[in-house]
């Protein structure tokens, strides 16, 4: 199949490439990227006027499956990656059975062949049943597929064994993706802890909780000289620590979500559980931190920490709802308006984060490029577009925003995924 995109306005941040460019792809790669392109038996998507960006990745997505398919699953998630613009997503080992052993990475790499509409790479568990106890078959696990290893929202506590983690993965050549986390600290807590959750009589969890693993991390991938990113990045202590780690020739990279650029912990005076998500939303000192390093490049990514639940789990009150939120169907759209529009950072930059960085830190060979032999996996931006998120809408199973409603600029209106249109789904 020969697919000619004409006509866009092609930024490549990895070949810094930004200008109006025709691309032509053929068997499932870039044949060529030029400023104009003859091709009389390609189909043609005419792109005047959108940005034609490599496609999109998602670093951090929980599909749920196997386990707990009622929430969300790999042919949902997908699908909702794909209706946000990402063409690949990497999945979290939470499920359930955990992604601990190499016949469930199989597991979830055949079925993703069968119904998943983007690419998908599964992160495996650092440790057996994500206990924290003693460590996976890491190297079973890399060979069956697994691009990553991460305990997800159960950060390893002991520092021995979280050391010996990073040595291994560093041997296989794999990152290890932490969720930072204190649970000593932390203890029962629902919001950020300060004056608004005093305020609001609710138990808070204290940035020093995510500051101190941070920490820990960067001592630990400065000595084993393994490669860590850190997931979800949300307070100004833990933004030091990275960018200072940085200045060392440490190798930690970190990703930003949006809820945490975009909301504080004041949203928690409702009591609404779809605020509440772990990290928790921080002071507006933290956002503004957060921000600085997204447009400065501590951050190094975005992500969206996709954490579907049921609308009964998110019904049941802020103390006993699940932390999270969906976000794969947000995520574009509400970083397009609020960091980009409002100059904070470039679209080049924008494109960057949630492309070619992440394929780099991942080591996803092929993605986040438009050169000739690159995989053809592409994003197609309106920057101008009038959107408003409307969750009745989703391809999600899962509905649990806080940004229902919400009118933003600009979104992703085309999804190409190995040379093969895939949104909008009524135009293969």
């Amino acid at each position: 199949m020969k697919l000619l995109i004409r006509g866009g306005r092609v930024i490549d941040p990895g070949s810094a490439v930004d200008g109006r460019r025709d691309v032509l792809i053929e068997d499932g790669r870039i044949a060529a990227v030029a400023p104009v392109i003859e091709a009389g038996d390609a189909r043609i998507i005419e792109a005047a006027g959108l940005i034609v960006a490599p496609g999109f990745i998602d670093l951090h997505v929980h599909l749920r499956e196997p386990g707990q398919e009622h929430k969300e699953t790999i042919e949902t998630g997908t699908r909702a990656a794909a209706a946000g613009g990402f063409t690949s997503v990497c999945a979290m080992p939470n499920t359930n059975p955990v992604n601990d052993r190499p016949e469930i990475t199989r597991m979830i790499l055949a079925r993703a062949a069968e119904k998943a509409v983007v690419h998908v790479f599964p992160i495996a568990a650092l440790t057996a049943g994500l206990r924290g106890a003693e460590l996976a078959d890491m190297a079973a696990l890399a060979e069956a597929g697994a691009a990553a290893f991460s305990d997800d929202g159960r950060c390893i506590q002991n520092a021995g064994l979280m050391r010996r983690a990073m040595e291994t993965a560093r041997s296989l050549g794999r990152p290890v993706v932490d969720h930072c986390e204190d649970v000593s600290l932390a203890g029962p807590g629902i919001m950020h802890e300060g004056p608004r959750a005093a305020r609001f009589g609710l138990p808070g969890i204290p940035a020093a909780a995510e500051d101190v693993m941070v920490a820990r991390d960067a001592i630990l991938a400065e000595a084993s000289r393994a490669p860590v990113h850190i997931a979800h990045l949300s307070t100004a202590g833990a933004v030091r620590i990275v960018r200072e780690a940085k200045r060392r020739g440490v190798a930690i990279t970190a990703e930003a979500t949006p809820h945490h650029l975009i909301l504080t912990d004041a949203a928690l005076e409702s009591k609404d559980p779809r605020f509440k998500m772990n990290p928790p939303l921080r002071s507006e000192e933290d956002v503004e931190a957060l921000l600085e390093a997204v447009a400065d490049g501590t951050i190094d990514v975005l992500a969206t920490d996709h954490a579907p639940h049921t609308a009964a789990e998110k019904a049941a009150g802020i103390a006993a709802a699940p932390f999270g939120i969906v976000g794969l169907e947000t995520a574009v759209p509400l970083l397009l308006d609020k960091l980009v529009h409002t100059g904070r950072i470039s679209l080049a930059r924008f494109i960057a984060l949630w492309s070619t960085r992440p394929a780099e830190i991942f080591g996803l060979k092929g993605k986040g490029r438009l050169t000739a032999g690159a995989d053809a996996d592409l994003t197609l931006l309106d920057p101008d577009r009038p959107v408003v998120i409307d969750s009745g809408s989703f391809r999600s199973k899962s509905r649990n925003t806080p940004f229902d409603g919400w009118s933003l600029k600009g979104c992703a209106v085309r999804t190409i995924v190995g040379g093969r249109p895939i949104f909008p789904e009524e135009q293969p």
